[in-house]
C-alpha cells in the first residue's frame, strides 16, 4: 500500500533527520494555512484552556491533562464541529 500524507510545514515534518518510509510520501501544505489543517484550532484551544501557564511535574499528568481537554471538546460537539467544521474542505465520493 502507498500513503500520501498533508502536513504543514512544521520543522518537524520537513527536518533533514526525519525518516519516512519508502511506502509514504508527504504532501506539504501551504505555510501559515490554519484553514487548510482544522485540528489546528483544537489543539490553539486545548493549549491556551488546559497548557497555559501550566508546569506539569510528569508526563503523565501532561498526559492526564490532554486526555482531559479532549473529553471536554468531545462532550461538546457544536462546539467542535465550529472549530474544525469547513464546509469548503468537504470531500464526498
Amino acid at each position: 500500500y502507498f500513503i500520501l500524507m498533508q502536513v504543514d510545514q512544521a520543522s518537524w515534518h520537513i527536518s533533514d533527520k526525519l525518516n519516512i518510509p519508502e511506502n509514504i510520501r508527504l504532501i506539504l501544505q501551504t505555510s501559515r494555512s490554519p484553514e487548510l489543517n482544522p485540528v489546528e484550532h483544537l489543539w490553539e484551544a486545548i493549549r491556551e484552556h488546559y497548557f497555559y501557564n501550566e508546569v506539569f511535574d510528569s508526563l503523565e499528568k501532561v498526559i492526564d491533562t490532554l486526555c482531559e481537554g479532549l473529553n471536554f471538546f468531545n462532550s461538546v460537539p457544536e462546539q467542535l464541529k465550529s472549530m474544525t467544521y469547513f464546509p469548503h474542505l468537504r470531500i464526498t465520493f
